[in-house]
């Protein structure tokens, strides 16, 4: 028997069990998050490798890293993840045939990790870069005088006196990363925008799902924002007790 949606309150409609749709947007919601989550973490990766490749690498090194921040904040994101999700898997499995091996399946999940992550990644170069700069340049060289390796050098005093001058940018990255898995729905991967839409088709009451998907993403602002300045406000404060 065919559930008349038409007859259900917007109540009803948003139960998270069924026939409501609730549950679906909110298993659409934790998808969204996973991606933005692995992402943004990839991301944070390829910038601070990025970041030291651009202060300290020689010139190549710094022309590759600038022709690679500077295309892919040049190509919208929708073109990447279509690339991805299409052109990519292509490629790749022409490659394992020529080598004999089996072809493979890149779906909707990896597609967006790999593309928010490399996406954020050249923001998070630019961002990281300049923050390593604000770095003062004689409590490095204090460290070395006293022999630190380079690698001790950077996790205890370049990431930590850096950090103050990073967390706006690296917060502004994540809201970018949580909104960017809403593209993931032009390939069929069921993220808290496709949910909402076929919540919406099948109810007809596209006013309220979408209003609810719009919901859902600002309340996940609304707690980032909280938990980078909890973040921010104990990274200063420390910085203040140096």
């Amino acid at each position: 028997m065919a559930t008349n949606y038409r007859e259900m309150s917007a109540a009803e409609l948003l139960a998270l069990e069924p026939p409501g749709w609730g549950g679906a947007l909110l298993d659409g919601l934790a998808i969204s998050l996973q991606v933005a989550v692995l992402g943004y973490l990839i991301g944070i990766l390829i910038g601070l490798g990025g970041a030291v490749l651009k202060r300290s690498g020689g010139p190549i090194t710094r022309d590759l890293m600038g022709l690679y921040t500077t295309l892919v904040r040049a190509i919208p994101e929708l073109v990447l993840i279509l690339l991805a999700y299409f052109a990519m898997p292509e490629l790749i499995n022409q490659m394992l045939s020529g080598f004999g091996f089996e072809r493979i399946e890149i779906n909707g999940f990896v597609a967006g990790v790999v593309v928010i992550g490399f996406v954020q990644g050249a923001y998070a170069t630019e961002v990281l870069r300049g923050a390593m700069g604000a770095v003062p340049v004689g409590h490095i060289e204090a460290a070395q005088s006293f022999g630190m390796h380079p690698l001790r050098i950077f996790a205890r005093i370049t990431v930590p006196e850096m950090l103050p001058s990073a967390l706006p940018g690296l917060s502004n990255l994540w809201l970018i990363a949580t909104k960017d898995t809403a593209l993931l729905a032009v390939v069929g991967f069921t993220e808290l925008t496709l949910a909402a839409r076929q919540a919406a088709g099948a109810t007809k009451q596209y006013f309220l799902f979408l209003l609810a998907a719009g919901a859902l993403y600002l309340i996940i602002t609304l707690l980032s924002g909280w938990i980078f300045r909890l973040i921010e406000n104990r990274v200063n404060r420390g910085a203040h007790h140096v």
